[in-house]
């Protein structure tokens, strides 16, 4: 189960610097000029068997104030979106008035478990300077260095401790269909839950296992156990804003990893946004099965034909995913949802036999025309088989997996497709080297 880790402070306290080093990457800006992270960024971090995400909130604190005029609601919506946070003050400045404002703010935003990071303490002999964050209120404090790497693991391992718990999805039976309804706010995934929980249900009840309240849901439909995932986008909220949209994103994404099936839906009236085909991305990301269900089919002013053009136009990358128009409200077309997700979950645990995988590749591909390099080596593919499923993971033995070219290996994912229906689930293929004594 994946969780959402907040990293807040004043401005430049160092948690950009947090932020790359935790993820690996140089997403965020870093400067030494106070303010100058204007973009919220999130990143993906693994950690000893847990994944979770971190927001870099460093732009949403004002430069003359801890808190200028706007930047409350959007701290408060991270503090709530958020499963812990990490707040990050500079050590060498010591305790400021500012800090001082954002614990208090901290503690009225919400509940949430606490880590004091007191940053830019490079050196072990100054790490006494620690204990004046005490003075916050928090009980768990880490001397740490972004820049020169000092105390994360420590930091991580606090981290680890106060990620939501993931033995409820642990103990779900093997045969129950994990389901993630995903989209913008504002797609109708509420109107869908209830439509399945209210109309279709024989069985309902609230499952908990996280730091936050329990909005994941078991349902049986038509003798098939479903457990449907929470998202940000369930949760009934008082307003609408940048803010909300953007941690529902980030709330979406840990909800799909936590899934087996997603349930894409857009609004018919206006498909294909940005925001669709970055949760779309990340579901093939993941290997999750995945239906598209265009939703609000009753306030349609295009034809069927007309969007399903543009689905497969806009995301050729979804290609294998079925397209379902539906209306959460009225309950046309929820029961084909329901067909497509079961034939989506199916497809995802299939497995091909090796004698007969090699033997179906080797009719497909005698015919191809293998790809070369400048060289004049050309492809050649030993055999291969099929890894795992969930989703269906295939292995490719060759002669130079470098030669392996994108439009090839797309070209032998429709080549697998047509031996098997795969409907439904991205198909993943791996290319290893193979050293053969006649090669030369």
């Amino acid at each position: 189960m994946s969780g959402i880790i907040a990293i807040i402070g004043r401005p430049n306290a160092g948690k950009s610097s947090l932020f790359n080093r935790l993820t690996g990457t140089k997403s965020a800006i870093v400067d030494d000029m106070p303010g100058v992270t204007r973009d919220r960024l999130y990143g993906e971090v693994e950690y000893e068997g847990r994944n979770f995400y971190v927001i870099d909130t460093g732009g949403i604190f004002g430069e003359d104030t801890a808190f200028s005029s706007g930047i409350r609601a959007h701290v408060e919506e991270a503090v709530r979106e958020c499963d812990g946070v990490i707040f990050v003050v500079d050590g060498r400045d010591g305790i400021t008035t500012g800090d001082e404002e954002i614990a208090e703010f901290i503690r009225r935003a919400g509940d949430k478990p606490v880590i004091v990071a007191v940053n830019k303490l490079d050196d072990p002999k100054h790490d006494d300077l620690a204990n004046d964050a005490y003075s916050l209120g928090f009980e768990n404090v880490i001397a740490i260095s972004a820049v020169h790497k000092r105390g994360l693991y420590e930091l991580l391992d606090a981290v680890k401790e106060i990620l939501p718990d993931d033995t409820g999805t642990q103990e779900d039976d093997t045969d129950t269909i994990r389901l993630v309804i995903a989209g913008k706010p504002n797609v109708g995934k509420s109107s869908l839950l209830n439509r399945l929980t209210n109309s279709e249900r024989s069985l309902v009840s609230p499952i908990a296992g996280t730091t936050r309240d329990p909005v994941d849901m078991s349902i049986d439909i038509n003798g098939q156990a479903f457990r449907i995932i929470d998202t940000a986008g369930l949760r009934r909220r008082a307003k609408f804003d940048g803010d909300l949209e953007y941690y529902s994103f980030v709330r979406t994404l840990a909800a799909v990893d936590r899934s087996d099936i997603a349930l894409l839906l857009m609004d018919a009236r206006e498909v294909c946004t940005d925001q669709d085909k970055k949760i779309a991305s990340h579901v093939v990301q993941k290997g999750k099965g995945l239906v598209i269900v265009v939703n609000k089919w009753d306030l349609a002013t295009k034809t069927a034909d007309e969007l399903m053009k543009k689905i497969r136009d806009d995301m050729p990358f979804l290609s294998y995913a079925p397209v379902i128009f539906a209306s959460a409200l009225t309950g046309r077309g929820v029961q084909k949802i329901i067909q497509a997700v079961m034939t989506a979950s199916t497809n995802r645990k299939k497995r091909i036999p090796t004698n007969l995988l090699n033997r179906l590749m080797r009719d497909v591909l005698a015919f191809d025309r293998l790809p070369s390099d400048r060289k004049g080596r050309a492809l050649k593919v030993y055999y291969c088989s099929q890894a795992e499923s969930e989703p269906p993971t295939f292995i490719f033995f060759v002669n130079n997996p470098e030669l392996v070219s994108s439009s090839f290996e797309n070209h032998v994912k429709n080549k697998l497709r047509e031996l098997e229906d795969f409907t439904g689930t991205p198909i993943r293929t791996f290319w290893r080297g193979r050293e053969k004594e006649d090669e030369r």
